[in-house]
């Protein structure tokens, strides 16, 4: 069934942690010129990709599990402040996926709510110390137009993500 307003019924937000996906990677990379749908990414390159590492101000994050218990905790907090119907979310080691339906706003402002939210949890929970963004720029907002969708997104979110991670740190 098509939902016929001009309102998304949910979002499929994602964003990946810094340093993890850098220019010169061996999966590609997007940038501002090379950033259309379908459009094939830049090839790696390992000089591209030393370089970028030498420029990271911090080491790159990678999510234990007090990490991933801090930002579900501030999305969560945040969906229930706003009256956001969370729908699903997955903290991985790199990235964070998450369903949510946010009525008539923008997906820019719930992306970045929730990146605000996040980042300023795992400072209160003592997670990440550094003044800069735990965040690469941007994350991806696709609206979801239809229940089809919406359960789709669900289910990729909850069950095509890989194993559990656990409950553990190293």
């Amino acid at each position: 069934m098509w939902n016929d307003t001009d309102t998304p019924l949910a979002y499929f937000i994602s964003f990946r942690t810094f340093g993890t996906w850098l220019h010169g990677d061996k999966r590609g990379s997007i940038d501002r010129f090379n950033n259309r749908y379908r459009s094939p990414y830049i090839p790696s390159s390992e000089k591209w990709l030393r370089y970028n590492q030498q420029q990271l101000k911090a080491r790159p994050l990678i999510l234990k599990a007090k990490h991933r218990k801090s930002i579900e905790m501030a999305i969560r907090k945040t969906c229930e402040i706003r009256r956001w119907q969370l729908q699903a979310i997955n903290a991985r080691t790199n990235h964070v996926h998450i369903v949510v339906s946010a009525g008539l706003k923008k997906p820019e402002i719930v992306l970045n709510a929730f990146k605000a939210n996040a980042t300023r949890q795992l400072r209160q929970d003592e997670c990440w110390p550094h003044p800069l963004s735990p965040w690469a720029d941007k994350g991806s907002k696709r609206r979801l137009w239809n229940e089809r969708s919406v359960a789709k997104a669900i289910d990729y979110v909850l069950k095509r993500q890989g194993n559990d991670l656990p409950n553990f740190d190293d």
